[in-house]
């Protein structure tokens, strides 16, 4: 039998990879995103979804169980980043970067528990390594994704006697078009690919990792 996988933020280049290499290791993706057009490939293809709107996620975990009949596995990888300073910045940020980070690995994790349960499967959320200690321009950042890394050690807690397990994996800058654009004078060699950062996820997702819940992987390349 085919594992299902539900990947959020499909539409981007993390989400984008990671559904090529789960594929490419036997896993049948649903993609979900707020992008209305997903790339091709998935199992199902769920655009248009506000990840952090509950009963948009209800919906969207209906399908999941209707189309493809199981969930075995969940990868909250929807979220953003902004630079600001902290004197300068606007409360609204902090807002913001709250709801597209922790809120929807939240929401999305919720809504899809019940099937996860059915099959004794697995959530995979990405953190950031810049939650351990924030720099200059990071403190909301830093602190949404603290909060998904607190999430993920909570529900790891909550679901040990369900056999649901709940990792993090931890990146530092991923080699993007976007953040190669942003910081073109990097050293981009040194930078997380997202073909690596998703064999991590993939590992996590897997038998292999079934005594691992609750941790926090550092996945930094040579930052």
């Amino acid at each position: 039998m085919s594992r299902i996988v539900a990947v959020t933020g499909a539409a981007g280049a993390l989400g984008r990879k990671t559904a090529e290499v789960l594929n490419a290791a036997g896993w049948r993706v649903a993609g979900i995103d707020l992008a209305p057009v997903l790339p091709e490939g998935a199992a199902l293809s769920l655009g248009g979804v506000d990840i952090a709107d509950e009963a948009a996620m209800a919906a969207a975990a209906a399908r999941i169980e209707t189309e493809l009949g199981r969930l075995d596995g969940l990868v909250n990888i929807a979220g953003g980043f902004a630079w600001e300073t902290v004197a300068g910045g606007k409360a609204a940020t902090w807002e913001r970067l709250f709801a597209i980070n922790v809120k929807t690995a939240l929401v999305a994790s919720r809504a899809l528990l019940p099937l996860l349960q059915a099959s004794r499967g697995a959530i995979v959320n990405v953190g950031a390594a810049a939650s351990l200690k924030a720099g200059m321009g990071m403190g909301a950042y830093a602190a949404s994704k603290s909060g998904v890394a607190r999430l993920t050690e909570a529900l790891a807690e909550e679901l040990k006697d369900s056999a649901v397990r709940v990792n993090a994996v931890l990146p530092s800058i991923i080699d993007t078009p976007a953040n190669r654009a942003d910081m073109p004078d990097a050293d981009f060699a040194k930078w997380v690919t997202p073909e690596e950062l998703a064999n991590v996820i993939a590992f996590l997702l897997s038998p292999a990792a079934s005594a691992v819940t609750g941790a926090l992987i550092p996945v930094t390349g040579r930052v």
